[in-house]
């Protein structure tokens, strides 16, 4: 992938360090990065924080990736941070991608004690450090507004 340009850019060039992703999603190799942000994407969270990029439910329809490595090593590095950002909602507006929780089966790919910012176009939340109530009113702050009274009764009962 890339053009003649780029890899004659990149032939030789000691600015430029090629590693396997052996290496690079190595969560202690990550966690050497000061400051390091990880920025990964989600199909559902929960009320709690947990995530799954990888199933809806008990389907299947993406691989982990490289989210799992990146957030704990996010959370690991000094001043690091790992960020989920989502659409507040799915097919085409007519389901929230905050959910109660996630439906039956499906993978957590982060789990909620990793999970230190939720980003959606109604704004941003950190979580870090907050109990199960607080991260519930957190998420549904962000939320769609045609779905935040459904998850706050979710949260309460």
């Amino acid at each position: 992938m890339g053009t003649r340009r780029l890899f004659d850019f990149v032939h030789d060039n000691p600015l430029i360090d090629m590693e396997s992703s052996e290496l690079v999603h190595d969560p202690a190799f990550v966690a050497q990065l000061d400051r390091f942000v990880a920025i990964n994407s989600a199909l559902e969270i929960d009320l709690t924080g947990q995530v799954t990029a990888e199933s809806v439910g008990g389907r299947q329809v993406a691989g982990i990736g490289g989210q799992f490595d990146f957030v704990l090593g996010a959370r690991r590095s000094r001043g690091g941070a790992s960020i989920i950002a989502l659409p507040s909602t799915g097919r085409d507006g007519s389901v929230s991608r905050i959910v109660p929780r996630l439906g039956a089966g499906a993978a957590v790919t982060t789990p909620r004690f990793l999970t230190d910012w939720v980003v959606t176009e109604f704004g941003a939340t950190r979580l870090r450090g907050l109990g199960a109530r607080e991260r519930a009113t957190a998420l549904t702050a962000v939320a769609h507004p045609r779905f935040r009274e459904e998850l706050e009764r979710s949260a309460t009962s």
